[in-house]
């Protein structure tokens, strides 16, 4: 079997996945015809023509600094030629090390400790065991519109439906009006939704409750950013009620929102527990919890272990992830990039009644679609082909949210000005007689 060669015909790689993946793996392809790429540098991606695209979704947001960027990968080189794997009951200096430097990137104050995962799902469930290990409380409050992962407990805390399977989830978790100020139930009334907080609490469980956790800007739900004051707020009602909160930055961490590392720092509120992954490895598998350290050692008589959780090549990865994001001014880059973007989707708003909405913050931004500004009814159908539109046009964008009908544009961070401006020219192109 090793020596065969690879096929890397259109019509073989289709036929392959068609027979030998499982529905399972195989069920998430967004475009008609499968887009097969071959390679990446930097923020362009090409497929097995060799024709080239600009990444607007970063790989599901998994590629931070750069497709293929040098110092990730010299770092991986090194590693990996040393020892690819070592298991987290011996010991490593290369995840101890990257540990130290995340630890160094959390706000000042608590004694912030790290478990290292797989992925961000795994967190995710790390940090659901960690939270009711340490408050001895089970219930959970998580957002309607949210995504977490699609591990039994991650798809548990998401509220959308598709992502959610017909099999018996956990119990215990209430998904709570999110504050979204456009197409939310109480519109831009943060103090509303904070209502719906006590209401949860006292009327859907015991009146204590383990934590609550959020997204600060929602990612696949469609770059929905928390308003102004109601994080802090809800953190302060969830502790009144024994619990902690739970900060999932896995898609808005590590500089991309521009104006700060974390987007939870916008919101002036100290999480107890912070999941992050996708861009911490730049497209290797890693993701982590950092947590306060009293509410981690709640989980010390207990063994809890990822076979690759704190793999010293993922972790080698991570460590120049900060190392590039700190050279090359990502973190502003961001700012900047994303502010010219931003104004690029706005322009297009004017010109195109379809689009309803244009939001979001530094590199993570969205499109919403309507067919009517008034109702506000999602345009799903404009928007699948306005989607296959883009590709033609050479983007790869993500067509996300609870109705599929949100463009969400989260790139490389290294999106260039002059991306900018080819992306400008694709999307009209796209929308043109839309």
């Amino acid at each position: 079997m090793s020596t065969l060669p690879t096929d890397w015909s259109s019509a073989g790689i289709a036929e392959r996945r068609e027979r030998y993946y499982a529905a399972s793996q195989r069920s998430f392809m967004p475009y008609r015809k499968p887009l097969i790429l071959s390679r990446g540098e930097g923020a362009h991606l090409w497929d097995e023509s060799g024709r080239r695209y600009i990444d607007l979704l970063g790989m599901n947001v998994c590629i931070s600094v750069g497709h293929c960027h040098p110092v990730v990968t010299a770092a991986v080189q090194q590693q990996i030629t040393q020892l690819p794997h070592c298991t987290t009951m011996f010991g490593h200096p290369v995840p101890a090390h990257f540990a130290q430097e995340l630890v160094a990137r959390m706000p000042a104050g608590p004694d912030w400790v790290v478990h290292f995962t797989s992925s961000g799902a795994e967190a995710i469930d790390l940090a659901l065991v960690m939270a009711q290990s340490f408050t001895r409380h089970s219930d959970m409050l998580a957002l309607r519109n949210a995504y977490h992962g699609a591990t039994l407990g991650a798809q548990s805390l998401t509220g959308i439906s598709a992502f959610r399977h017909e099999v018996p989830l956990l119990g215990g978790v209430h998904h709570m009006a999110n504050p979204d100020p456009y197409r939310g139930i109480f519109g831009d009334d943060t103090q509303a939704y904070l209502d719906e907080i006590d209401r949860t609490l006292q009327c859907a469980t015991p009146g204590r409750v383990a934590g609550l956790i959020v997204e600060p800007v929602q990612g696949y739900g469609g770059i929905v950013e928390l308003p102004a004051g109601y994080l802090k707020a809800a953190a302060d009602k969830v502790r009144a009620a024994g619990g902690v909160l739970i900060v999932d930055e896995v898609q808005s961490g590590f500089g991309r929102t521009g104006d700060s590392f974390w987007a939870f720092e916008a919101h002036a509120v100290m999480p107890e527990i912070v999941v992050m992954a996708k861009g911490i490895g730049n497209g290797y598998p890693l993701g982590a919890v950092v947590a306060q350290r009293a509410v981690a050692d709640s989980m010390a008589g207990k063994f809890y272990f990822n076979t690759y959780g704190a793999n010293p090549m993922s972790c080698a990865a991570g460590r120049a992830v900060l190392q590039v994001i700190d050279d090359e001014g990502l973190q502003r880059r961001s700012q900047q990039v994303g502010a010219a973007l931003k104004q690029v989707l706005l322009d297009l708003q004017q010109r195109h009644a379809l689009i309803g909405d244009v939001r979001g913050r530094g590199l993570m931004l969205a499109i919403e679609l309507v067919s009517d500004r008034r109702t506000k009814a999602p345009a799903v159908a404009q928007t699948a082909e306005i989607f296959e539109r883009t590709r033609e046009q050479g983007l790869v964008v993500s067509r996300s949210g609870a109705h599929k009908n949100i463009l969400r544009l989260v790139p490389p961070m290294c999106l260039s000005m002059a991306d900018v401006d080819e992306v400008a020219t694709a999307f009209e192109r796209a929308f043109d007689g839309c």
